[in-house]
């Protein structure tokens, strides 16, 4: 653990805002010369903060307008079962995410699919079809509002 400067914090909000920063234009946002800006992102890097730069995906660009949480409750459960279940669902295309959860549910996903005919598609043919899928639950995303984490 380090301790975070306002420099520091300046710098992840605009990598968090835009990974493709270079180093010079990073510096010159929060003003530092390219060389401190690129051994403060080093540090960060080094230190385990800074874990990848990721871009972002359009995904109604690409065609895919509906995405879709689904709560997955397993008809049988233990290590067998959660492992067959994980592997078959991340082999899923129109699966972004599987995370394994606590509550109700044992698992969240998160489908996008091009239309909901499309979804339904989806839901018959892979996702219900999935090792040991008991009760599922959809909720349809109708709005999404990204935000940087608390830096």
């Amino acid at each position: 653990m380090i301790d975070l400067d306002e420099t520091d914090r300046a710098i992840l909000r605009s990598l968090a805002a835009d990974a493709t920063l270079s180093a010079g234009a990073l510096g010159r946002r929060v003003g530092l010369s390219q060389p401190a800006a690129w051994r403060r992102i080093r540090r960060l890097e080094e230190a385990g903060i800074l874990a990848g730069r990721r871009i972002s995906v359009d995904r109604d660009a690409l065609g895919y307008g509906v995405t879709v949480f689904l709560g997955i409750k397993l008809a049988t459960k233990g290590r067998v079962s959660l492992e067959d279940f994980e592997r078959a669902a991340t082999a899923i295309p129109e699966v972004q995410i599987v995370q394994h959860v606590l509550g109700l549910f044992d698992y969240r996903l998160r489908v996008v699919a091009r239309d909901i005919a499309d979804f339904e598609r989806i839901l018959r043919r892979r996702i219900m079809t999935l090792p040991a899928v008991g009760q599922v639950e959809a909720n349809v995303l109708l709005t999404e509002e990204h935000r940087p984490g608390p830096i």
